[in-house]
């Protein structure tokens, strides 16, 4: 075998080792993370990092193996320059120890450090040869900016951009990357080539597509390395015939500076979670993905083909190749999501109301903690809310929280506001960037059962019905979750709002819907369970008032807040919450199959305050566990995580626990607390779904609202006991029944089970009993 096919064999055997090993293994460190995400799996500091070393040193091992016997120079220049490319890949990994949230200072280290490191290797190479005259530069960098919004089209139509700073960072960002890359393909490949004797063609276009690979890897935040892997390396093409014939390293830059800065842009790293669901914006931003590999690899071959023709002609087909692209990008953008979607801030004041237990009537009560609330937030965010008046920044006050949604991610207006003595702290509130198109309608496929499902026999809910005659009449369940399908035959007639009177009974603070409506299922069906008709529903004769917390299945601290304020004192669609909230018009309980983990901008404290204030006003919380067992303390999220909360854990049809119902104690607020409170049905449980049909799910979200329709037969059966929360919480819990074991696990059994099992028909028995 001759040199040259042996060379050719040597680089085509690394190729096919290193490319795969790129790809899957810094994909593999994003889905990695997103399952601990998902599970709540313990995530050290350095996983990411580590993870992503990995990778990089397995190809660089491929490299360097081969690399001494490859005989020609060519052979060995493209072998230096993926190795060089490796080591640039590893250099990022320690920026993947930043969470997903650290987007803005993840893009400015970036943008530094890829600047930086550009600036080296311009230092440590002579310039480039410059014995052929530069032939058609201006028009070469004009057709590499065209070329460069070209490839950027899927993302311009399908993406949508976050905030002013947001796009300046990624911008930046971008810039680095196309420097950083100009000067490494122009000065560590192409001249090693041209000096080698090597044409400047195909081989030097697919050597530069495998570095693009490589470097990419190393670069973007959270998933969006996966992104840049699959969208940059066809662009290596356009940049060899870009760079030819001096190798000039400014139109490749300009050409992977753009491409780059636009999938960073128009991406937000923080909702590429598979906790949106595989369908939301990671399978979009894979198909943006895809489109701008197929149509950089087609306009760079098109290029590469005809440059050496049309470079004589200057810079006419050069700027007729922008214009092009720019029109096509205005279209893309007007049909795609124009305007900026950042995210906000939520500032948490520092007094916070002491409300005291109370044993004036429910109603007193109520308006009591209202009137508290509401003194308390006006009074001590007057200062604040005349500032951000006087800068024009647009802010929602809050009062079950004493606190502020700050219409801005500012980091200096951040910190100018966290200085400020009235201020406690400042977390983020995420805010989802739209979809190019609406979310699918969820649909149940199920036909209704004949019976009560296993999940209400196995609690006694139809004994209560039967033997008892207390169907819930009387009682008003609060809803916060995705959304209701308020059509459904099981729902329908169970809605205070029936017949056009939403207002007071229905609020979509996500979208602003007038009446109820789900599009994604989970609502639907944990309502189902609480009070549907027909037998799936613990209480088929309480009524039920909703609001929508979850948007594609996420939420945010305000959002939240929306919802359980809304619960407090329900209030007009259009009206203001502090002025026009009516405390008599408070459902009795409450169910919220949700919890806001530190990914949607949660602390451990940051929803405490509203779920006392709700305590103390006599109305009854309950939340799912979370599904993030079986590790020990893994019941991690507001509001599960309260003492001022029943937090619910997942049995499955032998009473045993299911294996992702999260279990205690309490570490995520230092307090050590048992939790869950008691455990409930969550497996395989069949309940409504939009469109009229049924589904079974699994979750402890299945669970909680056994639990939140229980305390409606409750206060049904027994009047006196409605907005007596401790009677009604020890009787809950007394009157559960042991599980098969009761394993001694996390501690204490009560870490998986709570004080129990779930048992209808018993707590009822006690509530009627109860003086």
């Amino acid at each position: 075998m001759g040199n040259s096919q042996g060379d050719r064999v040597i680089l085509v055997a690394v190729a096919l080792w290193v490319i795969p090993v790129a790809l899957f293994g810094q994909a593999g460190v994003w889905l990695a993370d997103q399952i601990a995400v998902i599970t709540g799996a313990p995530r050290r500091w350095w996983d990411a990092p580590l993870g992503a070393l990995v990778p990089c040193g397995l190809a660089a091992l491929g490299v360097g193996a081969l690399l001494p016997v490859a005989r020609r120079p060519r052979a060995s220049a493209v072998l230096r320059a993926w190795l060089l490319a490796c080591v640039l890949a590893a250099v990022f990994a320690p920026l993947r120890a930043l969470p997903a949230s650290w987007s803005q200072p993840a893009m400015l280290l970036q943008a530094g450090l890829s600047l930086a490191l550009a600036v080296l290797l311009a230092r440590v190479t002579a310039a480039p040869p410059l014995s052929e005259r530069a032939q058609g530069g201006a028009g070469a960098l004009l057709v590499a900016l065209g070329l460069g919004l070209a490839s950027a089209l899927p993302w311009l139509r399908l993406g949508a951009l976050g905030s002013l700073l947001d796009t300046a960072l990624a911008a930046l960002a971008g810039v680095g990357f196309g420097a950083l890359m100009g000067i490494f393909l122009s000065r560590w490949l192409f001249r090693p080539l041209l000096e080698s004797g090597e044409p400047l063609g195909l081989t030097a276009g697919l050597a530069a597509g495998v570095a693009l690979l490589l470097v990419a890897g190393g670069f973007g935040v959270a998933g969006g390395q996966v992104l840049l892997m699959l969208c940059l390396p066809p662009l290596g093409l356009a940049a060899v015939a870009l760079a030819r014939p001096n190798c000039g390293a400014l139109p490749p830059a300009a050409l992977l500076g753009v491409a780059a800065a636009a999938a960073l842009a128009l991406v937000d790293a923080d909702e590429l979670s598979l906790l949106l669901g595989l369908g939301d914006v990671p399978q979009v931003a894979l198909g943006a993905a895809l489109q701008s590999l197929l149509l950089g690899l087609a306009l760079s071959g098109v290029l590469l083909a005809v440059w050496r023709r049309v470079q004589s002609l200057r810079a006419a087909p050069a700027a007729a190749a922008l214009g092009l692209a720019l029109v096509g990008a205005g279209e893309a953008y007007a049909g795609g999501q124009p305007g900026l979607y950042g995210d906000r801030l939520f500032v948490i004041l520092r007094e916070q109301p002491d409300l005291q237990p109370s044993s004036a009537p429910r109603e007193a009560r109520i308006a009591g903690v209202y009137g508290a609330l509401t003194e308390t937030a006006e009074r001590t965010q007057a200062d604040l809310r005349a500032e951000l008046d006087r800068r024009g920044v647009a802010y929602t006050p809050y009062y079950l929280v004493n606190a502020l949604e700050v219409s801005s991610d500012d980091p200096w207006l951040r910190a100018e506001l966290a200085g400020r003595p009235e201020v406690e702290r400042v977390l983020d509130a995420p805010l989802l960037r739209p979809l190019p198109e609406p979310a699918p309608q969820a649909a149940g496929g199920d036909p209704a059962l004949e019976g009560p499902p296993w999940n209400i026999t196995s609690i006694g809910a139809d004994r209560v019905w039967r033997e008892l005659g207390v169907t819930g009449a009387g009682i008003v369940v609060g809803h916060s979750d995705s959304g209701v399908d308020a059509g459904h035959p099981a729902l329908g007639d169970g809605y205070r709002g029936r017949g056009g009177e939403d207002d007071y009974s229905w609020l979509d603070p996500w979208s602003g819907t007038a009446s109820p409506v789900d599009r994604g299922g989970h609502g639907t069906h944990t309502l189902g369970t609480a009070l549907g008709r027909g037998g799936v529903g613990v209480a088929p004769g309480a009524e039920w008032i909703g609001c929508v917390v979850l948007e594609r299945n996420l939420g945010s601290p305000p959002r939240y807040l929306d919802c359980l304020q809304f619960m407090l004192a329900p209030y007009p669609r259009a009206g203001d919450p502090f002025r026009d909230g009516e405390p008599a018009r408070a459902p009795h309980v409450l169910n919220n199959s949700w919890g806001c983990p530190p990914e949607e901008g949660c602390d451990a404290g940051a929803l405490r305050p509203a779920v006392e204030a709700l305590r103390a006003a006599g109305i009854f919380v309950v939340a799912a566990a979370g599904n993030e067992g079986p590790e020990c303390s893994s019941v991690a999220s507001p509001i599960a995580i309260y003492d001022a909360t029943v937090a619910v854990g997942a049995v499955d049809r032998a009473g045993e626990a299911g294996s992702f119902s999260s279990r205690g104690p309490v570490t995520a607020d230092g307090s050590g607390r048992v939790k869950p409170d008691i455990a409930a049905p969550g497996v395989d449980v069949v309940s409504a779904w939009p469109g009229g049909g049924y589904e079974a799910a699994d979750g402890t979200s299945a669970a909680s609202p056994h639990v939140a329709g229980t305390v409606a037969l409750m206060w049904s059966a027994n009047p006196a006991l409605v907005g007596d929360i401790e009677r009604t919480e020890r009787i809950l819990l007394e009157t559960a029944r042991r599980p098969p074991e009761a394993p001694v696990s996390c501690g204490a059994p009560g870490n998986v089970y709570g004080a129990g099992l779930l048992d209808a028909y018993a707590a009822v028995q006690a509530a009627l009993a109860a003086p």
